[in-house]
């Protein structure tokens, strides 16, 4: 009886530690998407795309004064996402007037997607500056955040371009499903700027300030 009882006490303890051990792999398991863009970022079939177009991109962005211009060297920080504000801000309001604004506020639409489409061109170019200067593996990604949103602009195009034949109902349609696409688009660029770094800035940010000292028993006495 002892042995019996003995085995289901081991028993139960090893459930719970596989019941923890899985919880905890889970836990640690990242989310899908992030999975996804690791394995994007593994893809070497990419890698022909890639330096099939390098040498043109870093020749007309990457390179002497207009490349020094496009990264925002001047400014200290990289100008690509400050532009990609101007492009989505543009066509994300151009959406919500659509859903709530009613028809008469299709012309103002309109203008709103034509102003995202004329901010595109400057916008890529800062963005090819960038790549141009990224590693392989963030190339990957880049390559196919360009392409993602190359089909983006494609569809916002062909929404402008129903809303000034005067099919607002189609233009508006274009346009969320260009918000989906460019939405993919975003999340990669985001991946590139803030977990990979690439973006440039002044040398100067990489210099830590100096941490604060916590005060002393003495100091905090003394108030």
């Amino acid at each position: 009886m002892s042995a019996a009882r003995g085995y289901g006490v081991g028993g139960v303890e090893g459930d719970i530690q596989a019941h923890e051990e899985k919880r905890m792999s889970s836990v640690e398991r990242p989310p899908t998407i992030v999975r996804w863009t690791l394995r994007l970022e593994d893809t070497a079939a990419l890698d022909g795309a890639v330096q099939a177009i390098e040498p043109t991109i870093r020749s007309a962005f990457g390179t002497g004064r207009r490349g020094s211009v496009l990264r925002g060297e001047w400014l200290g920080h990289s100008i690509h996402p400050v532009l990609t504000d101007v492009v989505l801000g543009t066509w994300t309001s151009a959406t919500v007037l659509d859903l709530f604004g009613g028809r008469e506020s299709s012309a103002a639409a309109q203008r709103l997607v034509g102003a995202g489409l004329l901010a595109v061109a400057p916008t890529a170019w800062a963005g090819w500056a960038e790549w141009s200067a990224a590693g392989s593996r963030d190339k990957r990604v880049g390559i196919v955040h360009a392409a993602t949103n190359a089909v983006a602009i494609g569809v916002y195009a062909a929404s402008w371009v129903a809303r000034r034949r005067g099919r607002h109902g189609t233009g508006a349609g274009l346009a969320l499903a260009g918000a989906a696409i460019s939405g993919v688009g975003a999340y990669l660029g985001g991946h590139l700027t803030e977990a990979r770094k690439v973006a440039s800035h002044d040398p100067a940010y990489d210099e830590a300030p100096p941490q604060a000292q916590p005060p002393t028993p003495v100091d905090a006495a003394l108030g």
